[in-house]
């Protein structure tokens, strides 16, 4: 496949926006985040010139756009588990157990769900994310189960990733959490950004950070524990996980953003992505999907239910 060069020259609807905006709109296979990538890689000039990540347009400014040709993807398939709650020509819906990890990275070269998607749909996923994530649309921790959304292409990459930055994509969460939760409903408004003292952290921060909204609601209190259900307005890493921590309610399992003494028996964090809402960006038709708790989630519901909280952190 050859590179492809998208031009055009600015007039009145454009002067004074944003390039990288102006660009996510006018390529139709673009999303802005992958137009930011274009612009920090030096594919994108305006007048001739590289053009800056923050750059504003004039009137009869040119920009030129460069986008390279997709690099072949050094993932290998692999027929591993895959559980698909919805699937059709555009997106599937899958459920991720805990412990898979989404992407392959560092250390997790394969046995991860982009191996299991490529050996099931094949060369159907969108390329907008590059040659290690195909299709991912939004990610959830590896220790995190529960929906994930996917796109096969590049139009239904670009509509849902559109839906997710204004907001209107639905993501609920339930988890448990130590300690007893006081208000029966509240929300985090809190920037998160990477921190200066441990690089493999989140943080919440106001420098050098984004904005970051996280709805709570309590749904049963136990004497330690507390089980909440989270809806995230914003989608930043391990947004849940350092929004509840901060407020002094870490996520039961959590050796990250927990305490020392981890639960190990819960094998990471007792976070569940449950219910995922979105229209389709090819259908224009409202989905809603709802997946049970996982077992290993019950169980420890059921253990707390049965007074046991000892036996899972407690003195």
């Amino acid at each position: 496949m050859h590179e492809s060069v998208f031009s055009l020259t600015a007039d009145e609807a454009h002067h004074g926006k944003r390039v990288d905006a102006v660009l996510a709109l006018e390529m139709e296979e673009q999303s802005r985040s992958s137009v930011q990538k274009l612009i920090a890689e030096g594919f994108v000039t305006i007048n001739g010139k590289p053009a800056a990540k923050n750059a504003k347009l004039k009137m009869g400014d040119v920009v030129s756009a460069t986008v390279p040709p997709p690099k072949t993807l050094d993932v290998i398939p692999q027929d591993l588990p895959l559980s698909i709650v919805y699937e059709d020509d555009a997106l599937l819906v899958v459920n991720k157990p805990k412990g898979m990890v989404v992407h392959p990275a560092a250390g997790n070269p394969d046995h991860t769900l982009v191996n299991a998607l490529l050996f099931h749909c094949g060369d159907s996923l969108s390329g907008i994310n590059g040659v290690i994530r195909p299709g991912i649309v939004h990610r959830i921790d590896k220790d995190t189960s529960g929906l994930l959304i996917v796109a096969k292409t590049d139009e239904a990459h670009r509509g849902l990733a559109e839906q997710i930055q204004v907001h209107s994509f639905l993501r609920e969460y339930e988890a448990v959490v130590y300690g007893r939760v006081k208000e029966d409903d509240f929300t985090v408004n809190l920037p998160i950004g990477r921190s200066k003292v441990d690089r493999q952290k989140m943080c919440v921060t106001y420098e050098n950070s984004k904005p970051a909204i996280t709805h709570v609601h309590v749904i049963r209190r136990y004497d330690r524990f507390t089980h909440i259900r989270c809806r995230l307005e914003t989608g930043r890493t391990h947004q849940i996980r350092v929004h509840l921590s901060y407020m002094g309610y870490p996520l039961a399992g959590d050796a990250r953003y927990g305490p020392k003494k981890v639960l190990e028996k819960l094998h990471g964090q007792c976070l569940h992505a449950k219910t995922i809402g979105f229209v389709h960006p090819v259908s224009n038709e409202y989905l809603f999907f709802d997946s049970p708790l996982p077992d290993y989630f019950t169980a420890f519901l059921a253990g707390l239910s049965q007074g046991e909280e000892a036996a899972y952190g407690g003195d």
